[in-house]
């Protein structure tokens, strides 16, 4: 387990990765298994007021302001808001903001997050989950679709380990990148109170939805 001094130096890491390559991130709506996960969000119908948590460069915005009343998009990444902004601007309130540190001033009906949950560290999981269940308004929905693919040669201290290391134009950065296997994600969302159906399109692409179950 890494300690919170060391925890809090590998998110910050992780948030440097993503502001030093925001200007080249890639569309990787193409990708196998990407496709069947925005078919996914389709027939999710992400309705009312919606949350998206750590929105990066705005590939899922759009089709939540397809759906929706208006959305709630929060990234900590000012590069990152700037190419979403840039991809969906009507209905949307861009927030920079850490999410670990975030709290939002109201409740949505739907909280959306798009390849986030591999990158929030274990030892904050429930911590994660407990700030999603304050997002949802009585009878409100959680979405998000994700991968657990993770490149051999990102990882530097093992196999066993959910820190990996990607290289940018600037050097290299520390990330957190858990693969989470469907069956058992579904059972430790029970654990903390979620009646959530995880299942594949894809493997290693995946999504999971539902509510709260108490």
């Amino acid at each position: 387990m890494v300690g919170d001094d060391g925890l809090d130096a590998l998110l910050a890491e992780q948030v440097a990765y993503y502001r030093a390559v925001a200007g080249e991130y890639g569309d990787y709506g193409a990708m196998p298994g990407v496709s069947a996960l925005g078919e996914v969000v389709e027939e999710f119908a992400p309705a009312g007021r919606v949350l998206e948590l750590a929105c990066g460069p705005g590939v899922w915005t759009p089709l939540l302001a397809r759906h929706a009343d208006e959305v709630t998009a929060v990234d900590a990444s000012p590069e990152m808001l700037a190419r979403a902004a840039a991809r969906v601007g009507e209905r949307v309130r861009w927030v920079r903001a850490d999410v670990f540190g975030w709290r939002p001033d109201g409740v949505f009906d739907v909280v959306f997050f798009g390849f986030w949950l591999s990158h929030v560290p274990r030892e904050r999981f429930a911590e994660f989950w407990a700030m999603v269940a304050g997002c949802v308004a009585p009878g409100g929905r959680v979405l998000f679709v994700d991968d657990a693919l993770r490149a051999p040669e990102e990882l530097v201290e093992g196999a066993g380990s959910s820190t990996i290391r990607r290289v940018d134009g600037g050097g290299g950065h520390r990330l957190v990148k858990v693969a989470h296997w469907p069956e058992v994600l579904e059972r430790e969302l029970a654990g903390l109170g979620w009646s959530v159906r995880v299942a594949e399109t894809v493997w290693p692409f995946y999504w999971g939805a539902g509510c709260r179950s108490r």
